[in-house]
């Protein structure tokens, strides 16, 4: 999966790098856990089978800027008589702020609503991330902004 690159996460593979440079202001890429039906969703499935959300966020960070005009983060809401494990989300703000200070934390999308954004992605990557909830959908920025 490495892209033998200076500078790039070994998690982030050829695949990924392409879209994430493709992807132009406003885009959005979802990063999916391993329950996640994105091969029925998606126009577009990225496979990072075996890397978690946390280590794909990190790398994707150090290369994509986080929309600054609208909700950057967007995950999705527990159905009711789930309950949402925090230290999910926990664990992506800590993360982004790191890379992107200021950034807001996730909003929040109820299950079908967040079905029906992840049809617009620029992509899906389908993790190994097992935890249940802890999908993500970045929002692209502007770079130097």
């Amino acid at each position: 999966m490495n892209t033998l690159l200076k500078g790039i996460a070994p998690c982030i593979g050829p695949d990924l790098l392409k879209t994430l440079a493709e992807m132009g202001h406003g885009d959005e890429i979802l990063l999916a856990d391993a329950h996640f039906p994105g091969h029925s969703l998606g126009r577009r499935v990225i496979r990072a089978d075996g890397v978690g959300i946390p280590a794909l966020l990190d790398g994707i960070l150090g290369l994509l800027p986080l929309d600054t005009y609208d909700h950057p983060l967007v995950m999705m809401a527990a159905v009711e008589g789930d309950a949402l494990d925090p230290r999910v989300e926990d664990d992506y703000v800590a993360i982004v702020g790191q890379r992107a200070p200021g950034t807001p934390r996730p909003v929040r999308l109820d299950r079908f609503a967040f079905y029906e954004r992840a049809r617009s992605a620029s992509a899906i990557v389908v993790t190994g991330d097992t935890r249940q909830y802890a999908n993500l959908i970045l929002k692209k920025g502007v770079v130097g902004r």
